[in-house]
């Protein structure tokens, strides 16, 4: 499957304009995709989906490039390691490894923001429990595109989709890659599946997700207990499209849509973070004089 999706990603491109710039942190594979113009200040983090058992930088990097170029921000995305071979903490730990290495380069938490698909929108979110728990700085966002947030993948999903051919084997599929990925842990652990976590003092969020996927109610289900617990989260649904539709953005104009969305939401991310700066600057020595001449 691993050489299938391999063989798959030698007909995806980079779009005109994005830069790669291969390079390796602490011995993991990683890339820099960077659309001409982006500024040097800000990072889009992105983590590959592939159920914790697939996918690589290959796979990935044509969807990373447009969504990169998009936003207009440098995209760093990591090769980090697979199941079965490396279950869990694996993953997480090479996540929290590059999220680290990004504040060793100097990129402040508030200029970073963290994206990732299926389980890598999984794998997003539980980068930020972690990082709360271990009174680490949190990036100023994430995103998650049609993120796994459960790998119990509940009794109740699978009959929904029983009667959908299609939608059960990836259901049965799914939940075998979960345990693989959980191994020694419980599904339930909360950095395995973030909807059993307490959600409490996470960034901003930005999910999406289709209602024709299994997942679906899974994601609905973590949005709402997110804002349940005080999470700014902006929830976006599409109808009638299949898991992993950002990655055919050449092809199906949904997808583009999609991504257009995200960098609408980053834009905000960095608007708000404007807004909020001009608020608490103090006025110059000249403005506070001539507003003090006219309270006078």
């Amino acid at each position: 499957m691993r050489l299938a999706l391999e063989v798959g990603s030698l007909f995806q491109f980079l779009p005109w304009g994005v830069h790669l710039e291969s390079l390796t942190i602490a011995g993991m594979a990683a890339e820099w995709i960077r659309p001409a113009g982006a500024p040097a200040h800000r990072v889009l983090l992105y983590l590959h989906g592939g159920g914790y058992v697939l996918g690589s930088l290959n796979t990935h990097r044509s969807l990373i490039g447009t969504l990169a170029q998009r936003c207009g921000l440098n995209a760093l995305a990591i090769d980090y390691r697979k199941a079965p071979d490396f279950p869990f903490p694996a993953a997480l730990d090479d996540a929290l490894l590059a999220y680290r290495w990004l504040l060793a380069q100097g990129f402040r938490p508030h200029d970073i923001i963290v994206a990732g698909d299926s389980a890598g929108g999984g794998l997003t979110l539980a980068l930020l429990l972690a990082l709360r728990d271990q009174h680490e700085p949190l990036p100023a966002a994430a995103v998650g595109l049609s993120p796994w947030t459960d790998l119990v993948l509940s009794t109740a999903t699978i009959r929904r989709v029983a009667h959908q051919e299609l939608q059960l084997l990836e259901a049965l599929t799914i939940r075998s890659w979960g345990k693989e990925y959980a191994a020694a842990v419980p599904l339930e652990h909360p950095l395995v599946s973030p909807s059993q976590a307490d959600l409490h003092d996470l960034p901003p969020l930005l999910l999406q997700v289709s209602d024709a996927e299994v997942l679906c109610d899974d994601v609905l289900g973590f949005a709402g207990k997110a804002r349940l617990a005080g999470v700014p989260v902006t929830l976006q649904t599409f109808a009638g499209l299949v898991h992993w539709w950002h990655l055919f953005w050449r092809l199906v104009p949904e997808a583009r849509q999609a991504l257009d969305k995200v960098a609408t939401f980053t834009n905000g991310i960095w608007a708000a973070q404007a807004a909020a700066a001009r608020l608490v600057r103090p006025p110059g020595p000249g403005k506070s004089a001539a507003r003090l001449r006219a309270h006078q």
